[in-house]
């Protein structure tokens, strides 16, 4: 019988330990040594980017923050207008509207 495949990737740390060290020039089998892994595992994370490390993501300035929206929601509790609503956060009246209307996830 065949053994099931699970794949393990890599966590934040290693991830983080394994670009540190591509960019040092270590070679991908010292890498895998240090990782515990096979140098094939090395190789097949750093190609997906060409082993040039991503920038991390991060939120657009234009996205509402969590704190707007939690002013937003109390807002909405003491029956305050979109607009002035708008005007207190510095938005267009727009996004907060957009915001109202989006589906709630619980």
């Amino acid at each position: 019988m065949k053994k099931p495949y699970y794949r393990i990737g890599f966590t934040a740390g290693q991830s983080a330990e394994l670009w540190e060290r591509w960019k040092k020039g270590e070679g991908l089998k010292a890498i895998g040594r240090v990782l515990g892994k096979p140098s094939s595992c090395i190789f097949s994370h750093l190609a997906v980017s060409g082993g040039v490390r991503r920038p991390s993501r991060r939120r657009s300035r234009l996205a509402l923050t969590l704190a707007e929206r939690d002013e937003i929601s109390h807002s909405l509790v003491a029956g305050r207008s979109v607009r002035s609503m708008a005007l207190a956060l510095g938005r267009a009246p727009s996004t907060v509207s957009r915001e109202i209307g989006r589906p709630k996830k619980t």
